[in-house]
């Protein structure tokens, strides 16, 4: 497979991973009743066994030995392992709170990271018409931010643990299924204390409810198998910074989410942001389609 093509593959696994977590919200209100953490508790015991037959059907068991067996990587998947962990409880926190735009403000704010990361540590390097965008998009957030300053640190910490998540994953030397493998088995010891704190409480633990609410706990461990492992896959296949921009398709879903289904109200200043941030994803689009262009 040559770059452009690779590059073309990465796109439509990110593509898939973004429109899976924008559709998440919907998935977390029918789990509303469940505690944050015991939810992310049970969302990472469950995500193993996916992880460990995926594994086994695509014969990928020494790959994650090899990473295992360097003192190196698996200090990078601890890193990512917890990375993720705290970005799954505040994501989870946020929604199951009514706090949906300010998730969605974290994943706005998430590109603008990535580009930060990709071009300080990767050394990608941005065209002007890409800088121009990457300044419209930081206008339009800033506007957001003015905002939500109450919920500030729920859209902070997404941004940042999910963005430094996403670099971590595109320099360690291991493929995006057993890189999950190997998450999910780091977080299932704390996973496992935070399902039994639950269970010592007066309410008890959410698991063993109903039969729905124990399909529903058990269907997340798919929920955050797939989409993180396309995720994964697409990061070291692409240019972190254009990777980066398309993920505001996340928090775009989300937005509409909270508007249309949700009912949290738009103001204007809202509209104004979400104009810029929009102008600034078809600049920065335009830009790739016309490079691609020149070099075809």
């Amino acid at each position: 497979m040559n770059a452009a093509q690779e590059r073309q593959g990465g796109l439509s696994l990110a593509l898939g991973a973004y429109v899976i977590w924008g559709l998440l919200p919907l998935y977390l209100q029918f789990l509303r009743h469940v505690p944050p953490f015991e939810f992310v508790g049970w969302r990472i015991i469950f995500t193993l066994p996916i992880c460990l037959i995926g594994v086994t059907i695509a014969r990928q068991w020494s790959a994650v030995r090899a990473a295992i067996s360097s003192g190196r990587i698996l200090l990078i998947m601890l890193a990512s392992a917890l990375l993720i962990g705290i970005n799954w409880l505040v994501y989870v926190y946020a929604v199951q709170t009514g706090h949906v735009l300010a998730a969605s403000l974290g994943y706005y704010i998430n590109p603008l990271v990535n580009v930060l990361l990709g071009t300080v540590f990767l050394k990608e390097r941005l065209t002007r018409p890409q800088w121009l965008a990457v300044a419209l998009a930081a206008i339009g957030v800033t506007l957001l931010l003015f905002g939500a300053l109450d919920m500030l640190w729920i859209s902070l910490s997404l941004a940042l643990s999910f963005g430094t998540y996403g670099m971590v994953r595109k320099i360690a030397p291991v493929e995006s299924l057993p890189g999950l493998t190997i998450e999910s088995a780091i977080l299932a010891l704390p996973a496992l204390g935070l399902i039994g704190y639950h269970a010592q409480l007066p309410a008890a633990s959410a698991f063993g409810i109903s039969g729905q609410t124990d399909a529903l706990i058990a269907f997340s461990g798919v929920v955050t198998a797939v989409p993180l492992v396309m995720f994964a896959a697409a990061a070291r296949r692409m240019d972190y910074s254009t990777l980066g921009f398309i993920q505001f398709l996340t928090p775009t879903v989300v937005f509409l989410e909270g508007l249309f289904i949700f009912n949290e109200p738009l103001r204007p200043v809202q509209l104004g942001s979400f104009v810029l941030i929009w102008a600034a994803i078809g600049l920065f689009v335009a830009d790739l389609l016309g490079r691609r262009r020149s070099k075809a």
